[in-house]
C-alpha cells in the first residue's frame, strides 16, 4: 500500500511551483523533516534558499509543466540524483477570474495548459517510476473551485473539476499497484495566490455586477486576510502522504470543509428528488 520506505533512503518529494505559497511552504517543511526533495519553479533562482538550505538534501531544478523537454529533463535529474520519487505534489499552477461571457480564449487556453495538461505530462512522466517502486503517492492541488463553481471563477473551477475527475480514475488505475492519488482542496489560505497567481479580465457587463463581477473585486481585497495557514496545510499534506492509505479527498481549512459538506449534501438531494424521471430513461422491464 502507499506510505513511505521504512529503511535508510528517506523519502524523496517533487514538488511544483515552489516559488510562493503552498508550494514553498510544504518544501520548507520537508526539509526540515530531514527528507529528501525536488524543488521546482519556472525560474530555479526563486527557490535557490531551499537548496542552500541543504543542499545535500535538495535539488532545485527550473520548471515549466507545459514544457514537456522540461519534464523530461526534471525526471532525469531527479533520477539520477536520488533514484525515486515518494510523493508527487502537483502544486503549480494559476487561477483566471472573469465571467463565462467574457472569458478570454488566450487566457483560457494558457490556464488549461498549465492547470491540465501540464499537471497531467508531469504525472505520466513519473508514474513509470512508482510502478517500478510499488509504492508512492500522486498529491494534486486542486481547490474547493474543483467541487464547486463560483460566480467569476468558471474557467478556473473548470480546469479544477478536470483534475479531480481524471484524479478519480487515476486512483482506480494506480491503488492496486501501491500508489495513492489524493486531491487537495484548499479553501481561501493567506499567500500571495491573488496578487501574483491570479489573472482577471473585469467585466464591462452591467448584467454581472452583482454577482462575477463583485466577486472578482471581493477576491482581491480580502487577499492577506484569509483563515487559513499555509504552514498548517503543509503538515496535513505530510500526514496524508506519510500514511498507508492516502485519502482521496482532502479539503483543508474550515470555510472550505463547511461549503463542500454543504453542496454535496445540496447535490446529492437534488439528484435524489428526480430519482423517479432518472429511473424513467431505461427500457421497460420485459414481462
Amino acid at each position: 500500500m502507499p506510505g513511505f520506505p521504512e529503511h535508510d533512503n528517506t523519502p524523496v518529494w517533487f514538488i511544483t511551483g515552489c516559488s510562493t505559497g503552498l508550494g514553498r511552504a510544504l518544501a520548507e517543511l520537508i526539509v526540515q523533516r530531514g527528507w529528501r526533495v525536488v524543488v521546482t519553479a519556472r525560474d530555479k533562482h526563486a527557490i535557490a534558499d531551499i537548496e542552500r538550505s541543504a543542499p545535500e538534501r535538495v535539488l532545485a531544478l527550473s520548471l515549466d509543466v507545459t514544457r514537456p523537454a522540461d519534464i523530461d529533463a526534471a525526471i532525469a535529474a531527479t533520477r539520477e540524483r536520488f533514484g525515486r520519487i515518494d510523493a508527487l505534489v502537483n502544486n503549480a499552477g494559476y487561477g483566471y477570474q472573469s465571467t463565462v461571457e467574457e472569458g478570454e480564449e488566450a487566457e483560457i487556453r494558457a490556464q488549461f495548459d498549465t492547470n491540465v495538461f501540464g499537471l497531467f505530462a508531469m504525472t505520466r512522466a513519473v508514474l513509470p517510476l512508482m510502478r517500478e517502486q510499488r509504492k508512492g503517492n500522486i498529491i494534486n492541488i486542486t481547490s474547493v473551485a474543483g467541487l464547486i463553481g463560483y460566480p467569476g471563477s468558471g474557467y478556473y473551477a473548470a480546469s479544477k473539476h478536470a483534475v479531480e475527475g481524471w484524479s478519480d480514475a487515476l486512483r482506480a488505475e494506480v491503488l492496486p499497484l501501491g500508489i495513492g492519488v489524493t486531491c487537495v482542496e484548499p479553501g481561501p489560505f493567506r499567500t500571495d495566490w491573488a496578487g501574483r497567481s491570479l489573472r482577471q479580465t473585469t467585466s464591462g457587463i452591467a448584467d454581472y455586477a452583482d454577482t462575477a463581477a463583485k466577486r472578482l473585486a471581493v477576491t482581491k481585497e480580502t487577499s492577506g486576510a484569509q483563515a487559513g495557514d499555509p504552514v498548517k496545510a503543509a503538515q496535513a499534506m505530510v500526514t496524508i502522504a506519510n500514511g498507508a492509505d492516502a485519502p482521496r479527498h482532502l479539503v483543508l481549512g474550515a470555510w472550505g470543509f463547511n461549503a463542500v459538506v454543504e453542496r454535496l449534501e445540496e447535490r446529492v438531494r437534488d439528484i435524489s428528488m428526480q430519482r423517479d424521471l432518472s429511473l424513467s430513461a431505461d427500457f421497460d422491464a420485459e414481462a
